[in-house]
């Protein structure tokens, strides 16, 4: 059982991850090499937590126990001390996950889960360049972590049985629904949601509607608690772009990605966290 925990990078993903195994409980470390953004990230999160407080979503108490689960280390061999599990969120580069795992490796022991918040890398080539690499195990959070219920477990090639199961329980444990999903480009969610959203750029792009109505169609003919543009511009344009050209080079032309998604980060309209996507922020 999972009961020492530490996120790797401090980012929205790291934070949400953190949030959420402190308040169920867990010893948590969150680990970033800056200490700014660690400082950044204590007061995204507190304000997180206490807005549920306000807002009556959350007991009193939670703030006072995530201040006593959840603490914050710029060193990565302390922060991984003793841990059971390890879930990095950094960068989505296939290099940098596999190094840094890699390192992580080296302080923690063989039964310490590894897990990688990836959307769409290959579980198997970052476990392939880790030490034991049955341990390495996908554990893709959807953004914003501590609403989004669900959490796909991606088992790699060499991934163990044990370790899968390890994770499925984690994930329950972090109050969320896991799916178990085989290690193929994409995973089963982001191929999914990627093929609608770029269809929505590319409608978009050819004037077929605004971006309001084409979310609203989405929303109100479809059920989807968010519509597709707008949920691009929080998950961060540039991170879309990264993901369609891995899944274009993989599996093919339904991903290339459109120019007006091209255009748009090469301008800097990154989305919600940049002030400006297809949305004003």
């Amino acid at each position: 059982m999972v009961e020492r925990i530490a996120v790797l990078g401090a980012g929205t993903m790291g934070q949400g991850i953190a949030q959420i195994a402190a308040t169920s409980g867990l010893d948590t470390c969150l680990h970033d090499l800056s200490e700014d953004a660690l400082e950044r990230a204590r007061t995204q999160i507190e304000q997180m937590v206490q807005k549920g407080i306000d807002k009556g979503k959350l007991p009193d108490d939670t703030l006072a126990e995530l201040q006593q689960k959840l603490r914050y280390d710029v060193d990565p061999t302390t922060a991984v001390a003793d841990c059971d599990c390890v879930v990095e969120a950094i960068f989505e580069d296939l290099d940098l996950k596999a190094k840094v795992l890699g390192a992580v490796a080296e302080n923690v022991s063989e039964e310490c889960l590894l897990a990688s918040n990836t959307s769409s890398l290959s579980i198997t080539g970052i476990a392939a360049r880790v030490p034991a690499p049955g341990r390495v195990v996908g554990m893709h959070f959807f953004n914003p972590v501590p609403i989004m219920a669900l959490v796909e477990v991606v088992r790699g090639v060499d991934s163990a049985d044990a370790h899968v199961q390890r994770t499925v329980e984690l994930a329950k444990r972090l109050g969320k629904e896991p799916i178990v999903v085989r290690d193929t480009p994409g995973f089963a969610t982001s191929r999914l949601g990627l093929v609608i959203g770029l269809e929505a750029m590319r409608m978009l792009e050819s004037g077929v509607a605004s971006a309001v109505e084409i979310d609203k169609a989405m929303e109100l003919g479809y059920r989807h608690p968010m519509g597709p543009l707008k949920l691009t511009d929080l998950v961060g344009l540039d991170v879309r772009l990264a993901i369609a050209e891995h899944l274009h080079k993989e599996i093919g032309e339904q991903f290339r990605p459109p120019a007006i998604l091209r255009n748009m980060v090469r301008a800097g309209r990154l989305g919600r966290k940049s002030g400006r996507g297809f949305y004003d922020w």
